[in-house]
């Protein structure tokens, strides 16, 4: 079944019997086609009591059988978004906007702003979205981030490769999860990524989704070091640190291509303060100032080194690594925020917990997945995930954007928790033709 066949029988699972009654909050969900998170969300709005409307971008068979529930929008274009919400909301009146990943956080941050809603402005959640704007908002603000030149595709490589010091690192500045990210470290090398990033950016796909962006070329700093990531919910510009994940693989290059997350982070007591005064910093210096934040930071030489800041909440199926207070799951906890919900944020549950996104090891055509129910009986493991599906034609990084799967780990410590997903790694085989 296609990712839009499968969101729209799960859209009507829960929302065939959607009608507007005003005693009940109404959530805007922008769902895109391609998410994972579809599921968990809709899930969420069910605990939390919430009625739900799904907006994604394509149009769904469903919509003429629930109105209230399905939406049309068309995310790459923000203020067609807000106008076509305020009329729909004219009959179905939203309490709150969520927007689940990049591609949506612009669109969410005009919808929200348009209906007078709590959310982020259309500026911020620009920078937050546009690699070029995020650097050139840090900089100015003087939070510690890698120094950065920004080039014209058209204007070919070779200045370019003339221009910057090394090592450095590629990458279009508006693509998630690491696509097109890549390390060089010669002029030799700058000239081969530059080669193959322009030809993602190429794809008219991508370049109708980038515009303006898809004619540029993000040259940084490498900054040596292990990273971490930070999720975090903002309230009137205060952040709430929910968690940390360690990245114990190294993040080297000379692609960079996430693999493991582990909570609650093994760094120092005083080394986690710095990490979360220096998201809180860039959350600041971008204007962000409600709702979710995931964050990417190194811990470089002289201190955390802000990577990536997203107006968003952690991607994948990785928030499922995450429970709070007495088994709220993180999609929950964004709903009763957006919501207005006057309570403390919980923490996050004490148990360690880990998940691995399962890279895909070369490009093909998916024919088996082999040892799975051997991977799911590794002592710690609580899931395993295959996202792709057989006869799935697999691209991976970095011209690629997805992995193969996930695997879920909890135990008693955070080593024990990585150690689980190794071994239930090694049990797992993809024949790939």
């Amino acid at each position: 079944m296609a990712t839009t066949e499968r969101q729209s029988a799960f859209c009507a699972r829960f929302l065939a019997a959607a009608a507007y009654d005003p005693r009940v909050p109404r959530v805007l969900l922008l769902l895109p086609t391609t998410t994972y998170r579809a599921s968990d969300f809709l899930a969420a709005a069910a605990t939390v009591g919430a009625e739900v409307t799904v907006a994604s971008e394509e149009p769904s068979t469903l919509a003429s059988r629930n109105p209230a529930g399905l939406l049309t929008l068309d995310f790459r274009h923000p203020e067609e978004c807000a106008q076509r919400v305020v009329e729909f909301s004219r009959s179905h009146p939203i309490d709150a906007v969520v927007g689940v990943d990049e591609e949506t956080a612009l669109a969410a941050a005009a919808i929200s702003d348009a209906l007078g809603l709590s959310g982020n402005s259309r500026r911020a959640a620009a920078a937050a979205r546009d690699k070029l704007l995020l650097r050139e908002a840090l900089a100015a603000a003087e939070v510690p981030s890698p120094r950065f030149r920004s080039f014209r595709i058209a204007d070919g490589p070779e200045e370019a490769a003339a221009a910057v010091a090394y090592p450095c690192v590629l990458k279009p500045t508006f693509l998630a999860g690491s696509r097109g990210v890549i390390r060089a470290d010669d002029p030799e090398s700058f000239r081969a990524a530059w080669g193959r990033i322009a030809s993602i950016l190429a794809d008219p796909d991508v370049a109708a989704r980038g515009g303006e962006a898809a004619t540029r070329i993000l040259a940084e700093e490498f900054v040596p070091g292990v990273e971490v990531a930070v999720e975090g919910l903002l309230t009137d510009g205060s952040l709430t640190v929910l968690a940390v994940f360690d990245k114990p693989d190294p993040l080297d290059g000379p692609f960079f291509e996430e693999t493991i997350y582990v909570t609650p982070s093994r760094l120092a007591a005083a080394t986690l303060e710095e990490v979360r005064r220096t998201t809180a910093r860039g959350c600041r210096a971008l204007g962000l100032i409600h709702g979710p934040i995931h964050a990417e930071l190194r811990l470089g030489p002289n201190g955390p080194v802000v990577i990536e800041l997203a107006a968003r909440s952690i991607g994948g199926l990785c928030s499922r690594t995450l429970r709070f207070g007495t088994g709220r799951s993180l999609e929950e906890l964004i709903l009763r925020h957006a919501l207005g919900a006057a309570y403390p944020i919980p923490n996050r549950d004490a148990v360690a917990a880990g998940v691995m996104m399962i890279p895909i090891p070369r490009a093909g055509l998916l024919e088996e997945v082999r040892g799975l129910e051997k991977a799911r009986a590794v002592p710690g493991i609580v899931d395993a995930v295959i996202s792709a599906h057989v006869g799935q034609r697999l691209v991976p990084l970095p011209e690629g954007s997805r992995y193969l799967g996930f695997l879920f780990s909890r135990a008693g410590d955070p080593a024990r928790a990585e150690s689980a997903l190794r071994e239930a790694h090694a049990k797992l085989e993809f024949r790939i033709r």
